[in-house]
């Protein structure tokens, strides 16, 4: 089985990457970011595993999908993708609706909402073609959108942080819309929270460490069950609010 994920030269996305490669939870590990150039430490990765592939990808450079879709698709042949993590994301700052711009909420919508949604379009035809391939699988293929328990509305308690709780909460409504329009071809869709955790976008006050968080998320990944799809899950797999 086959994984793609963005986001993957710091913080979570990289912690993921050596999740799964310790796990040996996938055949072949296709890690993006926007600069590969400059991410070290998954460069060194890439050198000691024949099986990692880093390829740059801008998830904001919408136009360039498709093709990016045709040069993964080189890569995973006729086995085609089974999951695709849509990790990266941007935070910003913690403001109340007095100091809010407009600029904010909209780059926060671009990054952590239209460019999961765009991507899980882009890889359709490969998604498809992993499920097809993995039918013998309990889950043969899923978008798995990282999200945060920022975005629940239920659990909204303090208000503020606008860009990221509205485009979170409103990725967490494109799971619940991708899961049904993905069913069909027995593509799941999940959101998981990966925890409060001690990276540059977490601070150093959080209580977890990203091996803590990302061991668990594949975990959760790897023992996916059908009827989990559409549902929004925290990093050990239990099932959070909306």
């Amino acid at each position: 089985m086959n994984v793609l994920l963005t986001g993957s030269n710091r913080g979570i996305g990289l912690g993921l990457v050596k999740a799964i490669l310790e796990k040996k939870a996938f055949k072949t590990v296709i890690a993006t970011c926007r600069r590969p150039e400059e991410a070290t430490e998954l460069k060194e990765i890439e050198k000691a595993h024949s099986n990692v592939h880093v390829l740059k990808l801008d998830v904001t450079d919408y136009s360039a999908f498709p093709n990016f879709a045709n040069e993964v698709g080189e890569i995973v042949g006729n086995e085609g993708l089974n999951v695709l993590i849509n990790n990266a994301g941007i935070a910003g700052k913690f403001l109340k609706i007095g100091y809010l711009k407009h600029e904010a909420m909209l780059e926060a919508y671009s990054v952590n909402t239209v460019a999961p949604v765009m991507l899980a379009k882009a890889f359709m035809k490969l998604l498809k073609q992993g499920a097809l391939n993995c039918k013998d699988q309990q889950v043969g293929a899923a978008v798995v959108n990282i999200t945060s328990v920022l975005g629940s509305i239920s659990a909204n308690d303090t208000g503020g942080y606008y860009p990221y709780r509205c485009s979170k909460a409103a990725l967490n409504a494109a799971t619940k819309s991708l899961s049904i329009d993905l069913k069909p071809y027995d593509v799941l869709a999940v959101s998981i929270h990966p925890g409060w955790v001690r990276t540059e976008l977490g601070g150093e006050k959080a209580p977890m460490s990203v091996e803590e968080s990302t061991v668990q998320i594949v975990d959760t990944v790897s023992n996916l069950r059908p009827e989990q799809t559409g549902t929004f899950l925290n990093y050990d797999g239990k099932s959070l609010d909306w």
